[in-house]
């Protein structure tokens, strides 16, 4: 049963606050498991649908979700990635060992091309991340020139004589991966000084303009991005217009049960406490978000430097019988709202949060799409749904919504509260969307929701959510978690009434007239 309480919020429809980048909703594809080789590539020959090797059924879910930019090739494999051992005839491309992720060999079959030509397909923008823990600078900046000057020099010629005669466009590149750590274990000021120097010669070509991504923090490391930050806005030979070398900086947090990476926990076991242990967890990256934008404010009030959170999501032990080092995980209704949870949180500070790329896009950590390898099957997860519930908020104008009323919260006997309600809203079109989730695992929640400066004039509803907290689909029930019509609200004279189920995610849809 619902509490007797109801929190009301308001929502100014006529008031549209900063847009929502379409980038918040990018993915991530690291050479790691199954999600390039037998997520997203298969291969020429595979009797799976392919197109040149590349999935078919993948690609086109992907498409379902209006995937706006992905991530690749790494991740920690990205430092230890050569970019010439992934081009030209594949039979003649030299194999390597995947000292990251288990030690396995790859073939390199997927390389420079075939991303690309994925990119292309998806209509999705790149977004490569460059070697600076085994690479060099020269070999960075060659890679550029391969894969976008269009006129006569070196590397444009050996992309022409492998293939591709036009350049492509890549609009982010990341000056390497995670520094902190699997990249090179460097001090903020010695990776701040690398990436001055690797990200000048991240030079656009021929109209291809590139926001260069600077290695950020660590979760909570607020020393990193006070010294990227100062090291950057301290260039006095950077343009006014754009900051240089780099115009923005990453963020890495992930969601698990403990309260660092000793205790993931298993995603098919959600106690009810551990549920909130989690989202606990999970709710942090507001706070995350927050401090460093502060930090971050303090050099650049006027935000010209974006914040990047290139690696987010649930992290659970690997699922028993499954390589431990491919990071294989099922996927339920509660990854669904950590999900759900992040996005609102994306939205809330679209002012500085310009992209976030979930981890990963296939097969590995909260993927949205799960292959099976004895069928070849495609399963599509709850957190996929989400994202495709959510997909109108993409480059939409945030709505302001402030909860009058406090939201109701889990009292854990230790450790901070958890709200219990997470919400947000955007205007785009002519229509506005709403986004509830209710956290709760044992109730459903009633909200009020006071919609002001615009006439509705439709409305529709979708409910994701399931009677077992441990839901999740399979290829024997690929249906067991998808969207239903949601019929549990009531909209009179501007006053919009909503019950949530319990552990649901709720969107409306509006039709809106002035």
């Amino acid at each position: 049963m619902p509490t007797s309480t109801a929190p009301r919020a308001v929502i100014d429809l006529d008031v549209p606050g900063p847009t929502i980048s379409r980038h918040i909703y990018g993915h991530f594809a690291e050479h790691l498991g199954r999600c390039v080789y037998g997520g997203l590539w298969v291969g020429e020959d595979s009797p799976i649908p392919n197109i040149h090797g590349l999935r078919t059924d993948v690609i086109e879910a992907l498409k379902d979700i209006d995937i706006p930019n992905l991530r690749w090739p790494g991740g920690c494999f990205a430092d230890e990635y050569h970019w010439r051992d992934g081009v030209g005839p594949r039979q003649d491309r030299p194999m390597m060992v995947n000292t990251n992720w288990g030690d396995v060999v790859e073939d390199n079959s997927f390389g420079t091309h075939e991303f690309m030509e994925l990119c292309e397909l998806l209509g999705a923008d790149a977004y490569i991340t460059g070697n600076v823990g085994s690479g060099t600078v020269q070999e960075m900046s060659e890679w550029v020139d391969y894969l976008t000057r269009d006129g006569d020099s070196p590397m444009a010629r050996l992309r022409r004589a492998n293939g591709r005669e036009r350049p492509w466009k890549v609009p982010f590149f990341g000056i390497g991966n995670e520094s902190w750590g699997c990249g090179g274990h460097m001090r903020p000021e010695t990776y701040a000084a690398e990436a001055r120097r690797y990200a000048t010669f991240v030079r656009d070509h021929d109209g291809n303009r590139i926001t260069r991504v600077a290695c950020g923090a660590n979760v909570d490391d607020y020393e990193w991005t006070e010294v990227l930050m100062r090291d950057l806005l301290e260039c006095e030979t950077c343009p006014q217009a754009q900051p240089g070398p780099y115009q923005a900086i990453s963020l890495h947090s992930y969601t698990f049960t403990g309260d660092d990476f000793s205790r993931k926990g298993r995603a098919l076991e959600p106690s009810t406490e551990d549920w909130y242990t989690v989202f606990r967890r999970a709710w942090w990256m507001d706070e995350l978000i927050t401090r460093h934008s502060t930090v971050m404010d303090r050099y650049d009030p006027h935000r010209r430097v974006g914040l990047v959170v290139d690696e987010w999501g649930a992290w659970w032990d690997a699922e028993e019988g499954t390589n431990p080092a491919f990071l294989f995980q099922q996927n339920t209704v509660r990854d669904a709202l950590i999900a759900s949870l992040h996005l609102d949180i994306f939205h809330r500070h679209a002012e500085r949060v310009v992209m976030a790329n979930l981890a990963q896009t296939v097969n590995v950590l909260q993927a949205p799409i799960l292959t099976d390898e004895a069928t070849g099957a495609m399963v599509l997860t709850p957190t996929y749904w989400v994202l495709k519930m959510s997909k109108g908020h993409q480059d939409a104008q945030r709505l302001d919504l402030r909860w009058v009323d406090d939201l109701p919260e889990h009292r854990p006997g230790t450790g901070r509260p958890v709200p219990l309600v997470s919400a947000s809203a955007s205007r785009k079109d002519g229509r506005a969307l709403v986004s509830l989730s209710n956290l709760d695992a044992e109730r459903a929640r009633r909200l009020r929701l006071d919609l002001r400066g615009a006439r509705v004039t439709g409305d529709e509803g979708a409910v994701l959510t399931a009677d077992a907290l441990n839901a999740h689909n399979t290829v024997e029930r690929p249906d067991a978690v998808v969207p239903a019509p949601f019929t549990g609200y009531t909209l009179s004279d501007g006053l919009l009434e909503v019950t949530l189920p319990r552990a649901s995610f709720v969107t409306i849809s509006l039709g809106l007239s002035e």
